[in-house]
């Protein structure tokens, strides 16, 4: 890549980044169906045009810092040694996704910040809560394909990638909800939900007392 084409590359996700934060601003002072398109272009310095070159729609920017979490967390699986255990990977995987938010780095401050606003939003948002459930079922189906693939069996005759994909998005769900509010998300405190989680498994086929 030249200086050039990296420069153009930097300043189209810087933009992508501002418009991001614009919208999530907004939602929360205005709530997501009090806020618009134009008002978001306006918040990050845009035209309407340049918005819709970067997004669909309020709802794609709303989704954004959680479809970029699931697909870091999709990609981290895929770098994962091919002789690992499936459990194994999808738990080191996880790992790796939290801690790209760890650090004291202003930019990586403000993502946490998003993240968290984001998760608030989604769960405050009916109709964003079920995009999201329709996203994340999707992109389970792709995580599990990617492990039958590593794992060299067939989805069609072997429950086991998905069982395996469904189980530990549980934990990881259980794990976020634990570590976050709108202001922001704690990722020491999400590895170790998450840790917690996957220790408990086990217990949760067998008869546990309070």
């Amino acid at each position: 890549m030249t200086e050039s084409a990296g420069l153009r590359e930097r300043k189209k996700q810087q933009t992508r980044e501002a418009l991001i934060a614009a919208a999530q601003r907004l939602f929360t002072e205005q709530g997501f169906d009090g806020t618009t398109t134009d008002e978001i272009a306006a918040a990050a310095d845009v035209s309407q045009r340049t918005l819709f070159r970067y997004f669909a729609g309020k709802e794609e920017m709303a989704l954004a810092p959680l479809a970029e979490m699931q697909e870091g967390f999709t990609d981290e699986v895929r770098r994962r040694p091919p002789g690992e255990p499936p459990m194994t990977a999808l738990r080191l995987a996880a790992r790796a996704m939290i801690g790209a938010f760890a650090g004291d780095d202003p930019e990586i401050e403000q993502r946490r910040q998003i993240l968290g606003s984001t998760i608030d939003l989604v769960n405050r948002t009916p109709a964003l809560l079920a995009e999201n459930l329709r996203r994340t079922v999707a992109r389970g189906e792709r995580l599990a394909q990617l492990l039958a693939e590593r794992e060299g069996v067939d989805m069609a005759d072997d429950p086991r990638p998905r069982l395996a994909v469904t189980t530990f998005d549980g934990a990881l769900r259980v794990a976020t909800l634990s570590s976050c509010d709108a202001a922001a998300i704690d990722p020491v405190l999400m590895g170790q939900e998450l840790e917690r989680c996957l220790a408990a498994l086990p217990d949760i086929f067998r008869h546990w007392r309070s």
